[in-house]
């Protein structure tokens, strides 16, 4: 257990433990022996969704107000150690990354005591108390989870993925040149595709009968998408050019072409859909104006992994294709599912490798020129093409508020003014911007910095916040994790 001695920490955590009530990321409690098991199912919650703070010692709101509250844990710092032992033996797997700071503090008598904060991470596995279920985090409270829940969470966290899943396909169907092509590198003894495919971890005994995975199906079928369709999913990519920046909802859609369907084994399906891409860029666009073309300057290698990451790492439990969407000023890359493990938008580019599906993974590996050699740092290599070609940084996004969820990564095909530079590194260090921020920062007018910050809002590259006024209105970037009022010394 660590002890605080940071006066000002200590002061910005009980403000805001007595700032209101407790919500999706914060809880607190006095210490008893009844309090150890409801303890337990805020740490599992919370470890089951956003993370969040636990603080004991300290009155439910509805009993007590302000520094009332503070009654500290020495009213039974045995409940306290039998919570820190339980930490380690009731929950199943442990929660890494769970730190305990002792904060001393004044109580509401008067005396000196203390108060104990666990930060709990969220995690990406799930979690579970012995012989007391699987819980998650409501706006306030925790809710105990259902089988079909955990079993949701289980693949949103990368624990359980479709690819290993057996399906009913016969195995003549994977006998195909992509199999073939697959064969040469592998050495395998010829045993027949169902036995070598056991042996690789490829196929499973269902019933006394091997069935092959759906990564083998996704491998080496020439249509994979058809043949998973009878079970509810897709294999395919979609690709859509649309003539200038935005999706027109009109009756006549404005497309330059209809759009394009790919399929195939997925060795073949990245590199076809890249050569596609490519070739729908090398026209250049003409502006309507001044009549002149310009061209797509987007790195061709940044291109191949944005579409390489999205058929590895896409949840193939979802009915919904892969979309590539091309306009004037950018590329979208539509890949249906969220992030796995701890991955977000904000950490995506220093998080390193995390794959959902490791079979399609590992097993791509072994075909010629294999498109995913870069050992989770393919991603990095696109942030540093893309700033060395002095255009914005890749923008990553989960589409929550959908049927079905997606990531989406922007390319944007517009140079990148010096000052975003400044600008990015600003909001890193120091949270949201304001106008007056920016004219200090680039030297700017009133008006210029408006405009620009506007220009960046439209890209999408910053979000105004809702809850500011036209005059006091500040931005932030829209990968930031919101810290809902925590202190930020230990996030």
């Amino acid at each position: 257990m660590n002890l605080v001695t940071d006066e000002a920490w200590i002061g910005s955590l009980i403000s805001w433990v007595l700032s209101g009530h407790e919500s999706i990321r914060l809880e607190t409690k006095r210490v008893s022996g009844k309090m150890v098991g409801k303890a337990l199912e805020t740490v599992c919650a919370f470890a089951n969704t956003t993370g969040g703070w636990l603080v004991l010692g300290v009155e439910d709101p509805s009993k007590a107000r302000g520094p009332q509250r503070l009654y500290g844990v020495e009213e039974n710092q045995e409940a306290v150690d039998e919570l820190i032992r339980k930490l380690g033996t009731h929950l199943l797997p442990a929660v890494d990354g769970t730190q305990i700071f002792r904060v001393p503090c004044t109580l509401r008598d008067g005396s000196q005591g203390s108060l104990v904060a666990l930060h709990v991470p969220a995690s990406d596995k799930v979690h579970s108390i012995l012989d007391d279920g699987t819980w998650t985090r409501g706006q306030a409270s925790n809710r105990e989870m259902s089988a079909s829940e955990i079993t949701e969470l289980s693949y949103r966290r990368g624990v359980r993925s479709a690819e290993s899943e057996p399906v009913d396909v016969d195995f003549d169907l994977l006998v195909t040149d992509t199999w073939r092509l697959y064969l040469r590198g592998r050495g395998l003894a010829p045993t027949g595709i169902a036995d070598q495919l056991y042996r690789i971890g490829l196929a499973k005994k269902v019933g006394g009968e091997l069935r092959p995975l759906r990564a083998a199906v996704l491998l080496f079928a020439d249509h994979p998408g058809a043949l998973l369709a009878a079970g509810g999913t897709r294999a395919d990519v979609r690709v859509f050019h649309y003539r200038g920046n935005m999706i027109a909802n009109e009756e006549v859609p404005n497309l330059r072409k209809p759009p394009k369907t790919l399929s195939g084994p997925l060795y073949h399906l990245i590199s076809q859909t890249h050569a596609h891409v490519l070739d729908e860029l090398a026209g250049g666009l003409t502006l309507a104006a001044s009549g002149f073309r310009t061209i797509h300057r987007y790195p061709e290698r940044v291109i191949k992994e944005a579409l390489t990451n999205a058929v590895i790492h896409r949840d193939y439990r979802l009915n919904r294709e892969i979309e590539v969407r091309i306009f004037d000023n950018r590329i979208e890359v539509l890949s249906p599912g969220l992030f796995p493990g701890r991955i977000t938008p904000a950490t995506v580019h220093r998080a390193g490798s995390f794959a959902r599906n490791p079979l399609i993974a590992t097993n791509l590996r072994e075909f010629p020129e294999p498109p995913n050699v870069d050992a989770g740092e393919g991603v990095r290599m696109m942030f540093s093409l893309m700033r060395a070609g002095n255009l914005y940084p890749p923008q990553y996004r989960e589409l929550r508020e959908q049927a079905q969820e997606a990531i989406i990564v922007t390319l944007l095909n517009e140079e990148r003014p010096p000052v975003w530079e400044q600008v990015s590194d600003w909001i890193d260090r120091n949270g949201p911007i304001a106008n007056g921020d920016l004219c200090r920062i680039a030297n700017l007018d009133t008006l210029k910095a408006s405009k620009q910050l506007r220009r960046w809002v439209e890209q999408g590259l910053l979000v105004a916040d809702p809850n500011r006024g036209k005059r006091n209105m500040v931005y932030s970037k829209p990968t930031g994790d919101a810290t809902n009022g925590r202190p930020d010394l230990l996030s």
